[in-house]
């Protein structure tokens, strides 16, 4: 029997001759996130159905009701999504290795180049970090958690890729490592040249489409309702519970809504967060990407909340840089209206103190509304 065995240990270089031990040992592997209180972790458990786990001091409990791998899966993660329980998506030996040499082929690592991982490992985009250097071969560098002067001491110490979500590349000088990846949430319209924006989702193992450009073996497809579908190796096919990732087709279907043209994927977002306003379709990405730029703004949301008059107003939630001095609404209309159709100009204007986010960045959307008391 092959075991699925649950990692409750923190980021550290030992985590990585850990998960080679069980690989090795023809196991598989299933990170628990540290920041989950114990009733959460437990919740997870009951989903991921792990054969054993590991906790941070190395000891090893057999778990009833466990359920061994089937096939060459090796690894179950957790989706990091912004609503709703995590789905456990499956991996395997292939489709992660498909992933590491697409994404090292196609950023042309070298033997000399050393990976840094500072993403949290419960997430698939810092996980991926370790699994890319393991399967490749490539030196890597573990941390528990960013810390801007720990990953600048890491550049100097010789990490010259790194993988990064916005809120962290805000904080470091992006010049001192040689190619930065970027994913989590919307990039920021001023990236670097030694940055790719990456899209990509938990089942697609890492970001599979790097500065709009897919990687080698990846699909791209768009339905007529503008969903973005995708077909690779590098895309798991099932999750824990055996419901097929993929169609009969092999497309995953990623519910996001897209544009994909000469070879390049514009992603507008996601299909359910699309606000319908006057009978303009608006999507909220573009419009957070313009108002992040705002000199007053810190963090914004934009959200579709229930009008009579336009059937959603395009609503924009921010978190002021100054709090004393926000900015008002017809400041950034006109900011928005400088840049995309008028239509997509917030009719209405939050301010708060904070919004949720995930891990990774990313604003829990339905989350915010229900604090904010909106529909």
């Amino acid at each position: 029997m092959r075991e699925l065995i649950a990692l409750d240990v923190p980021a550290s270089p030992d985590l990585v001759d850990l998960i080679k031990n069980i690989w090795e040992n023809g196991d598989g592997f299933a990170p628990i996130d540290q920041r989950l209180p114990h009733a959460a972790k437990q919740q997870l458990l009951s989903i991921m159905k792990p054969t054993k786990i590991i906790d941070c001091s190395g000891n090893t409990t057999r778990l009833g009701g466990g359920k061994p791998l089937q096939d060459s899966q090796c690894l179950a993660m957790a989706t990091s999504g912004t609503t709703g329980n995590p789905k456990i998506v499956m991996y395997t030996h292939e489709q992660l290795a498909a992933s590491a040499f697409a994404i090292s082929s196609f950023i042309g690592t070298t033997s000399s180049d050393k990976w840094l991982c500072c993403l949290p490992v419960a997430h698939i985009g810092g996980l991926s970090v370790i699994l890319r250097s393991i399967i490749t071969e490539t030196s890597v560098m573990v941390q528990n958690g960013f810390d801007s002067d720990a990953v600048s001491k890491a550049a100097k110490e010789g990490c010259s890729l790194v993988s990064l979500v916005p809120a962290a590349l805000q904080r470091i000088d992006p010049y001192i490592f040689r190619k930065i990846v970027l994913g989590g949430s919307v990039p920021p319209s001023n990236i670097t040249e030694n940055t790719y924006a990456t899209y990509g989702l938990t089942e697609t193992g890492s970001g599979v489409v790097y500065n709009g450009t897919p990687l080698q073996g990846l699909e791209i497809k768009i339905t007529e309702e503008d969903e973005i579908l995708l077909r690779g190796p590098m895309i798991a096919s099932y999750y824990r519970d055996n419901t097929p990732i993929t169609d009969s087709n092999g497309w995953f279907h990623t519910k996001d809504s897209g544009r994909y043209t000469n070879g390049k994927l514009y992603v507008m977002g996601r299909l359910d967060d699309m606000i319908n306003t006057g009978g303009e379709k608006v999507f909220p990405a573009p419009i957070e990407v313009v108002l992040a730029s705002h000199p007053k703004v810190d963090q914004v949301a934009v959200i579709g909340v229930s009008d009579k008059k336009w059937g959603q107003a395009v609503t924009a939630v921010i978190v002021a840089k100054d709090r004393a001095n926000p900015p008002l609404l017809d400041e950034l209309r006109n900011y928005v209206k400088n840049t995309l159709p008028a239509y997509c100009a917030p009719t209405r204007l939050i301010v708060t103190e904070s919004v949720p986010v995930t891990a990774l960045g990313k604003i829990q959307k339905k989350l915010l509304a229900s604090h904010l008391n909106l529909k």
